[in-house]
């Protein structure tokens, strides 16, 4: 078994109470290290503060978090050769800004699928539609609600154990039904809402930087 990770172990050690999760913590990391190392997609949900904190960790996992993440000489080739001559200097500078990306997706941000959800079906449904229709077998969907209890969480975890999707439910306590549904269950040891997104931030960013450096330290 591969020693958890640097980044992970700081979390533990600055965060006391979160130790009893080591093992949670570690099999969050491998099921997301598996998702990108296998091509995957992670889709990121989550309602009010938790939607925000999924938009956070797309951010972190689609562009440098604490690092450059240049681009591979085949990907500065790639560019140059889709450019026209008329083109050569944009080309030179998309390779220069470019970076590497773990493909990561928020499910909050599709306002006019959500809306038109909300009008034409159901609000709580637009979390299962984007993950029935984007997911594929290999993908991982990573649900946050401090409850455990939001229901378009918990149905978007029905429809991606449907389509082959991991489930990575990151809650408070009591966490369920939505806990019970994952394949991970990183359940923080609080209820107020407000601290279980401190602690959920504090997990998310120690995952995303372990991510990061396991892909491009």
């Amino acid at each position: 078994m591969s020693p958890m990770p640097a980044r992970l172990t700081d979390l533990l050690e600055r965060h006391p109470v979160l130790l009893p999760l080591e093992a949670q913590l570690d099999a969050a990391f491998s099921l997301l290290v598996r998702t990108f190392t296998g091509g995957g997609t992670v889709y990121v949900g989550g309602n009010g503060g938790s939607a925000a904190a999924a938009d956070h960790i797309v951010g972190e996992l689609m562009k440098g978090m604490e690092r450059r993440r240049p681009v591979s000489d085949a990907a500065r080739g790639a560019l140059a050769a889709a450019s026209p001559t008329e083109f050569t200097e944009d080309a030179t500078y998309l390779a220069d800004r470019l970076e590497m990306a773990l493909r990561a997706v928020s499910l909050n941000c599709q306002t006019g699928l959500l809306t038109a959800m909300a009008n034409d079906t159901a609000a709580d449904m637009a979390i299962a539609q984007q993950v029935h229709g984007y997911g594929r077998p290999g993908d991982a969907y990573w649900a946050l609600s401090t409850s455990g209890r939001s229901r378009n969480m918990v149905l978007g975890a029905i429809a991606a154990k449907a389509v082959g999707v991991n489930v990575l439910a990151l809650t408070g306590e009591p966490g369920e039904p939505l806990g019970a549904l994952a394949d991970v269950w990183v359940k923080v040891p609080a209820q107020e809402v407000a601290r279980v997104q401190e602690l959920h931030m504090a997990i998310y960013h120690a995952l995303c930087a372990a991510l990061e450096e396991e892909f491009f330290g």
